[in-house]
């Protein structure tokens, strides 16, 4: 099978891939310049075959950053826009802190009201306490000072949201082809833009590319021959040469199987998304050990999807070259990747910390169910949306990814010669610049 041309030539069908072709083609449609012919998405294995497949679905707004704030305000509208296409349950999301990161939540909280995003903001050890035993009679958390209680967002079926969209994106026209894996790019004669896909399915030729690979982009990175190494300007105004453009770190998720229904609330709602940051110590639910006495922070959902109760905790940076580390096979199906017996009992020694209800549900774990995956960050953890080499417009999510469906209506806006306000804080100059994103007391890098 060889492909045809196409004008637009979209690598990836995950979600900014999937988002972007859908909102291009609706644009190129209602503005007359084409149809959703004009655009195709290629992914080498299928739908959600790699990040987008396996993620946790959380949907929320809780960033220290404030352009990270006004993204995932305007993601969040996408999501709601039609939550039944998109598998989409808007229950809210809560961040529950330890009092290292009070002050931080709180200037998340007055951002938000000044947006618009509805939230409460609850604070003091016993305030706190008092609340959240409202929701849950048998919360036991420890070392809480601050409840932000995000009353939209949510989470969403990962699989089901991405056919959803992939069935949109195909309404309007939008072609999409798997088993097509790039092997290289051809350029143009005087330019360095690309003028063709060079795939083993043969070559497409195009007039403009959009990259939306999740952890593989560092592959692409490569084949457009994008420096390995950057400068950036850091907080202290000096600037820092050969800084890695790309890390990777390891996520840890899995799945608890017990009835998602055990985690319904006090008056048998499905429960907001909840996400707990303490520094108070964790004790093992197997032997009463100290698992850590450190800043641990984990989240979880009951969902009917995953069968069960389903979240995960803090990454891990892997310490090994990028240009040496195995992407593929990817997730599940990874030798090295994929969450082992010490993440197990230190996750589910984390939910029985926070709701009695969880004690002693540790041989509940789903150890069949293989989880876990890879996710490639920018020297500041944050994404870079920008066009290279003229017409490649590169979506680099550093592991935001699924919950920013909005991104890719953004990018078709872009594609159209609309530049974005929203989009504007993460261009690839920022390094340079030294105009980087705040970092916050979290344990996640991504928060």
């Amino acid at each position: 099978m060889t492909l045809s041309a196409a004008k637009y030539v979209i690598i990836g069908a995950g979600i900014h891939g999937l988002s972007t072709a859908y909102h291009l083609a609706q644009q190129l449609k209602a503005t007359g310049r084409g149809t959703g012919a004009d655009v195709l998405v290629i992914d080498k294995a299928g739908i959600g075959a790699g990040a987008s497949g396996i993620a946790c679905g959380v949907v929320r707004n809780n960033y220290y950053q404030p352009a990270m704030r006004e993204l995932m305000a305007h993601s969040v509208e996408v999501w709601e826009s039609d939550p039944k296409a998109y598998s989409y349950h808007p229950v809210g999301y809560m961040q529950i802190s330890a009092e290292v990161m009070h002050e931080q939540v709180g200037t998340i909280y007055e951002q938000q009201k000044l947006i618009g995003y509805e939230s409460e903001f609850i604070e003091g050890t016993g305030d706190c306490q008092k609340y959240m035993m409202g929701l849950f009679d048998d919360w036991q958390a420890k070392g809480i000072t601050s409840v932000l209680h995000e009353k939209r967002g949510g989470y969403a079926n990962n699989t089901a949201s991405l056919y959803g969209l992939a069935g949109k994106a195909e309404a309007e026209g939008v072609r999409i082809a798997t088993g097509v894996e790039v092997k290289g790019f051809e350029y143009g004669s005087n330019s360095g833009s690309v003028t063709g896909v060079i795939t083993n399915k043969g070559t497409i030729p195009c007039e403009t590319v959009v990259v939306g690979a999740g952890p593989w982009v560092l592959k692409f990175w490569e084949m457009l021959d994008l420096p390995k190494a950057i400068s950036v300007k850091g907080a202290d105004g000096a600037m820092h040469d050969d800084v890695p453009m790309w890390k990777f770190w390891c996520l840890e998720e899995g799945t608890l199987g017990v009835d998602p229904d055990m985690h319904k609330t006090n008056d048998g709602r499905m429960p907001p998304v909840i996400h707990v940051d303490t520094d108070a110590p964790l004790y093992s639910d197997v032997d009463g050990s100290v698992i850590t006495d450190q800043l641990w922070g984990l989240y979880y959902k009951p969902d009917f999807n995953f069968g069960g109760i389903q979240g995960g905790a803090s990454p891990y940076k892997v310490e090994q070259d990028p240009d040496q580390i195995a992407i593929d096979p990817y997730g599940p199906d990874s030798p090295d990747f994929i969450v082992g017996d010490n993440f197990i009992h230190m996750w589910c020694s984390m939910l029985a910390h926070c709701q009695k209800r969880f004690e002693g549900k540790i041989s509940a774990y789903k150890h069949k169910e293989k989880s876990g995956g890879l996710g490639c960050f920018t020297p500041d953890n944050f994404p870079v949306f920008d066009t290279f080499r003229e017409n490649v417009y590169i979506i680099a999510d550093s592991n935001h990814g699924y919950k920013m469906i909005g991104v890719g209506k953004l990018v078709a806006q872009e594609l159209m010669g609309e530049k974005s306000r929203l989009l504007e804080p993460f261009r690839f100059e920022r390094f340079a610049k030294g105009e980087l994103h705040p970092t916050s007391n979290s344990p996640f890098p991504w928060s």
